[in-house]
């Protein structure tokens, strides 16, 4: 490249937003915030290092110890011989066609569960799975990390899936400042999440929502551990990690025991409140729910409690809770727990009240859009019936054939023999990464599509080099943002790097399924394909969308699909109708008992919500462990994107660990020491934060660090999945536990 090249700068679109983008020649050079977000993310500051880091993979390569002898056992320890991508992709489609025929597609297992990109087409989610549906099928994964318990538990109380319920059917940041009085934010409402979104939100503004919110004189109170979950000037209830059920039927028993429980909402749209009110009250087991009960349990006073339930009684109250709450233990509970709390105050379904779920989570909701379909590509049927949930891929794999529980179903784990991942790095996102490396051992091939060496790619045994979403032309699109972009291709591919489109277009050639993958379209022509549907349902809806050709010339346009106020929510119909508006529970109400629940006879997830102490919390502390580690997400990226780069800012690793003074004098601990975070599942650096904005005995540790150690060693980056707990939330919804988990900290 010279400096003579002349600098080309467009807008591109990403999870984590719009920016501009400064190209010379092949290379990013800079970035630049997009001159329409009024809060932009510094994230993107990082692209040009990441894009060209030393850790792109250049070229497919195969595993020695895998290609040589058909080891699997030195996953993460072994090289890496480079091939020709013919010869690689000959080696994988037949590896493929092996386990095929020796063991059938229920042998297969589609990891990705993903994000939604912010690229349409090129969405690896959409690319893998319907090249293995293409070849036959495989098995599949049910719900996120991020919200899998949730997706299990609230379909059984409001009867609807509970991503339709958080995407579609809120009130509006609007709505909520116009009606609001008091805001009762369950784990907080983080600004910098709400920075990323699936497919990417273009206009910041969750920060500028609550100026307006405290300027009407809104009360928002962030109950939680740390004082940073939700914007400055917000009342702080420091809880213990774990409890917050407790806490809601400390609030649901002062709403009773004081008549201020509004029973005929309960008695017209709810049922089971009458099977549910004896065990708040303390008649089915003898301990009634007070506050006196909840104080020691989460650090809350009960004079305190008292006030909060008298307040939320007397004006418009919205609880919402974080997705945080349900990454726990028992995190059925509290998501069923906050939604009678709500049916209680009676509130549901007026404008600012009632319950909401993951405020703050990502940017996009709180976010009013006409929603409009299309630009999706079709992942075809899928063959294969198996699906487990997606925090148990590491119980699935040392236990093929053992019985599980899920959901009311108990099935045996598939035998898988081959990974196939596509858009996601799973040794970030799991739970006990020392035991999931070793589970990571069982299949007898992985193969992996990645830009970089991950530990994930560390651990494939074929690793085919993907293009990131600056190499490649795409439409950007969310249905949770008003903006449309055309994704040039900024750069060539880096190394001899190609789409995830093309990879899977040469294996399905080599397995006699290209027509079924590619109906005879390349990339550009799909891309015009989905465009032009897209543009045909847009006219149908009355919004003019340009023609490709005028939106490749122009970067962006801006769709007039804002509303200033979201439709009437399913709740508010069912509110103004519930017998006409029935909801799809099998009462037709919202389930405060649950006799579906009730009969799968799960001890840890009975009929109606209850509080049951977490394996590992506060209450549980040992002089071994006796903090409680949460690990929320990072403020510098999403998940674990671009890590490569910001782990060559000096001191940016290992990651930062935040501790309240008075657990770090007792450990001679001051802000900028390194330190050794360990239990028994394993150990990691980090480095010293002291800030009493975070409740004694707790610690928090972000995740997103790459991940680099074993059960022999030390992780030296900081990744806090070396420590969380592999065990699913409960029986009904085996989601991960990642916020419940008990460590010690010690100066190094």
């Amino acid at each position: 490249m010279s400096n003579d090249s002349p600098i080309r700068t467009r807008v591109t679109t990403s999870h984590w937003g719009a920016f501009e983008v400064q190209t010379r020649g092949d290379r990013i050079i800079a970035t630049a915030p997009f001159a329409a977000d009024p809060e932009p993310t510094a994230i993107p500051d990082m692209l040009p290092q990441a894009v060209h880091h030393r850790s792109r993979v250049l070229r497919p390569s195969i595993r020695r110890g895998w290609l040589e002898r058909g080891d699997r056992h030195t996953r993460g320890e072994d090289d890496f011989i480079e091939l020709p991508w013919d010869e690689a992709l000959d080696i994988a489609a037949a590896e493929i066609e092996r386990v095929r025929k020796t063991h059938g597609n229920n042998a297969i297992f589609g990891g990705s569960y993903g994000w939604s990109s912010a690229g349409r087409f090129h969405h690896a989610q959409s690319q893998v799975h319907r090249f293995l549906n293409s070849i036959g099928g495989y098995v599949a994964s049910f719900g996120s990390y991020s919200t899998g318990c949730a997706q299990a538990i609230m379909p059984h109380v409001f009867g609807i899936p509970f991503l339709q319920y958080n995407y579609g059917s809120q009130d509006s940041w609007q709505t909520i400042a116009d009606n609001t009085r008091t805001l009762v934010m369950f784990g907080g409402i983080n600004p910098k999440n709400s920075q990323v979104s699936m497919g990417g939100i273009t206009e910041h503004e969750t920060g500028s929502w609550f100026e307006r919110f405290r300027a009407g004189g809104m009360r928002c109170i962030n109950i939680g551990p740390q004082r940073t979950d939700a914007p400055g000037g917000c009342d702080w209830l420091a809880l213990r990690p774990g409890s917050d059920t407790a806490l809601m039927l400390a609030l649901a028993h002062v709403l009773e025991e004081e008549g201020l429980t509004d029973h005929a909402f309960l008695d017209r749209y709810t049922t089971g409140f009458d099977r549910f009110r004896p065990y708040l009250m303390g008649q089915a087991d003898g301990q009634p729910k007070s506050p006196d009960w909840a104080a020691p349990l989460c650090g809350v006073s009960p004079e305190e409690i008292r006030a909060l339930a008298r307040r939320m009684a007397s004006t418009r109250t919205l609880i919402t809770v974080a997705w945080s709450l349900q990454r726990g233990h028992h995190g059925e509970q509290p998501y069923w727990m906050s939604a009678v709390l709500a049916a209680m105050l009676g509130q549901i379904g007026l404008p600012g009240g009632g319950v909401g779920y993951g405020y703050g989570a990502i940017g996009g909701i709180g976010r009013s859009m006409k929603r409009l379909s299309g630009m999706t590509l079709d992942q075809g049927q899928n063959p294969i019936s198996e699906v487990i949930p997606v925090a148990r891929v590491a119980d699935m794999l040392l236990n093929p054939g053992a019985p599980y529980d899920f959901n009311g179903k108990r099935d045996p784990y598939p035998d898988i023999r081959l990974v196939y991942w596509a858009g996601g790095n799973p040794f970030h996102h799991h739970q006990d990464l020392n035991r999931f490396h070793e589970a990571w051992k069982c299949p007898e091939t992985v193969i992996v599509n990645e830009p970089w060496w991950t530990a994930t790619a560390q651990r494939a045994d074929i690793v085919f080099p993907a293009t990131t979403p600056y190499e490649r032309e795409d439409i950007g699109r969310s249905t949770m943002d008003d903006y449309l972009f055309h994704m040039p291709a900024l750069i060539p591919p880096v190394g001899e790097a190609r789409d995830d489109y093309d990879i899977f277009a040469g294996l399905a050639t080599r397995l006699d399924a290209e027509e079924g993958f590619t109906e005879g379209r390349s990339s550009a022509d799909w891309i015009r394909h989905l465009y032009e549907g897209y543009a045909t349902e847009a006219a149908a809806e009355g919004i003019d969308v340009p023609d490709l050709d005028t939106l490749r010339d122009r970067n962006w346009v801006r769709l007039p699909i804002k509303e200033s106020e979201a439709p009437p929510s399913f709740l508010a119909r069912f509110r103004a109708d519930p017998e006409g508006r029935a909801l799809a529970t099998p009462s037709g109400r919202i389930e405060i008992f649950s006799d579906t629940v009730a009969g799968f006879g799960y001890d840890d997830c009975p009929g109606h919500p209850v509080w049951l102490p977490p394996q590992e919390w506060l209450g549980a502390a040992t002089q071994d462990a006796p903090l409680h580690l949460v690990s929320p997400q990072p403020g510098d990226k999403l998940h674990s994107q671009l890590e490569a780069a910001l782990a060559d800012v000096a001191g940016a690793r290992p990651e930062t660990l935040v501790i309240n003074p008075a657990d770090a004098s007792a450990r001679g601990i001051a802000t900028g020491d390194l330190l050794r975070v360990f239990n028994g599942r394993g150990a990691c650096h980090a480095r010293a934060l002291v800030s009493d904005d975070i409740t004694p005995g707790v610690v928090a540790l972000p995740t997103g660090a790459w991940y680099a150690g074993s059960r022999s060693n030390i992780d030296p980056h900081g990744n806090p999945n070396v420590l969380t707990q592999d065990v699913g939330t409960s029986r009904l919804g085996q989601g991960c536990s990642a916020h419940t988990a008990l460590v010690d900290v010690a100066k190094l």
